[in-house]
């Protein structure tokens, strides 16, 4: 009789906490200046900054740090209104993110800007881009926006790369060793975002097909794509 099919064991897709704390935050040649802005507040060239990078290059990261120095606030530019500008602004600090992303009101940034240098307070905005290369409609803000600082993260050398990767795994208790490490680090993209995206790859699969995640696993899933 033939033996019963084992059941397939099914990967979760599970919320997994990133630690956001200073000393979690991993430095590097590309964010050293990025760093550095955050953590001499308020002796800022200006009281709104730009903070411009990569996705999953550690912004969200450098805000939540500073959120915590300057007793700001966070909140993304898409759900920023002109109405929630006065409110947003009553600690004197505040994160805007992703600025650069579709569905941010102009208007309310705009006002935003406005209501900071009036009221003396500090802003740090992030986006995956430059301002000069945003597709901003507004031509005051526009202009506001391009006369703004902007410090940039610059994507991850080889030092940081691996530690991302030994952080992220730790993130999701994972288990892994100095082989796995080495193998991705030579395997993918040197970003953030390739990064993130292979841990998350080993970690549902190995999850999935009941296997420890090893440089074997990780041979096997970047030769060709996951199930």
């Amino acid at each position: 009789m033939p033996a019963a099919a084992q059941p397939r064991q099914l990967a979760l897709a599970l919320p997994h906490a990133e630690n956001l704390s200073r000393d979690d935050f991993l430095e590097g040649p590309g964010n050293a200046a990025a760093l550095a802005l955050v953590e001499r507040w308020p002796d800022w060239p200006n009281r709104v900054m730009l903070l411009a990078g990569p996705e999953g290059g550690g912004k969200s990261h450098l805000g939540s740090i500073w959120s915590e120095l300057a007793g700001a606030r966070v909140i993304s530019a898409q759900t920023l209104t002109s109405e929630l500008v006065p409110s947003a602004l009553a600690t004197g600090a505040l994160v805007v993110e992703d600025i650069d992303r579709d569905g941010a009101d102009e208007r309310a940034l705009f006002h935003l800007m406005n209501l900071a240098r009036q009221d003396d307070a500090y802003v740090l905005m992030t986006s995956r881009h430059a301002a000069s290369t945003l597709a901003i409609g507004l031509p005051d803000l526009m202009s506001r926006l391009r006369a703004m600082p902007v410090i940039e993260v610059a994507p991850p050398d080889g030092a940081l790369l691996r530690a991302l990767i030994v952080k992220l795994c730790a993130d999701r208790q994972m288990l892994i060793d100095e082989s796995l490490v080495s193998f991705l680090v030579t395997r993918i993209e040197r970003s953030f975002a390739a990064a993130r995206a292979a841990v998350d790859l080993l970690d549902r699969e190995g999850l999935r097909l009941g296997r420890p995640v090893t440089r074997a696993l990780a041979a096997e899933l970047l030769r060709q794509p996951a199930p």
